[in-house]
């Protein structure tokens, strides 16, 4: 599969500028589950040595977008319907627990922070501008575990944010573009209602907002991707169930 990456670099070749590459390259679907990444392909596309590229293959599956398999090299990682409804699941989790602690201790910075996606977010709802949109909400949900004061939240968040397969979904969008406006505009009005709430500091009401966010990915997962309703059904009540505990 040919590719340009070079761009992309921004004339930084470390192995945190490939491994960025590389993971935009895959959340934009240009590079689909079960392709192979091919080191020797990579590093003259992107005009670099094999060293950097191996190092970033590596932190691409630690991150959980990849897996290595034995003797025939790295490829973006297929998932079964069950990896999937796991990671809808711990998101649920997570970004739920996440949003619970950050409004009791998120920063004036980091709400100015948030405002600014969302601000950013109401001004990219073409197609060709959905990269940066799924970009945006992600900084968005990972500003929100870093305003948690957890450290392990983070971390974890982080793996399971990649390893979800949000890609997948998007490509509906692309392969339907009349869902893009309806898409864009709710996932805009749901970011700032999370905003909302953080600002007020209402932990109950923060931790709602983020989980019906999350539960609409969900929808998705059974609409396009036909993960089974009983996996997703699963999760989702065994985190309402936590939900309701705490309160």
């Amino acid at each position: 599969m040919a590719i340009t990456l070079e761009r992309e670099l921004a004339h930084k070749p470390l192995k945190e500028e490939v491994y960025d590459a590389l993971h935009r390259q895959i959340i934009a679907g240009k590079y689909k589950p079960g392709d192979w990444l091919r080191q020797e392909d990579i590093a003259s596309q992107m005009g670099v040595s094999m060293t950097p590229v191996r190092e970033a293959l590596d932190l691409l599956v630690s991150a959980g977008l990849a897996e290595r398999v034995p003797y025939r090299g790295v490829r973006v990682r297929e998932m079964s319907a069950k990896d999937i409804a796991d990671a809808y699941g711990l998101r649920l989790v997570l970004e739920t627990l996440a949003a619970r602690e950050a409004a009791s201790h998120i920063t004036t910075e980091q709400i100015s922070r948030l405002e600014e996606i969302v601000a950013e977010v109401k001004k990219h709802i073409k197609l060709n501008e959905m990269p940066i949109e799924r970009q945006l909400s992600g900084e968005f949900h990972s500003v929100i575990a870093e305003a948690s004061g957890s450290d392990l939240l983070v971390k974890l968040y982080s793996i399971v944010a990649n390893a979800f397969p949000d890609w997948l979904l998007y490509e509906a969008v692309y392969r339907d573009p009349e869902l893009l406006t309806g898409t864009f505009s709710q996932t805009y009005n749901e970011l700032k209602a999370i905003l909302d709430a953080l600002k007020k500091g209402d932990a109950d009401q923060s931790a709602q907002k983020v989980m019906e966010h999350v539960l609409d990915s969900g929808k998705w997962l059974e609409e396009y991707l036909d993960i089974p309703v009983e996996l997703l059904r699963e999760k989702e009540d065994l985190v309402k169930f936590m939900i309701h505990k705490t309160k």
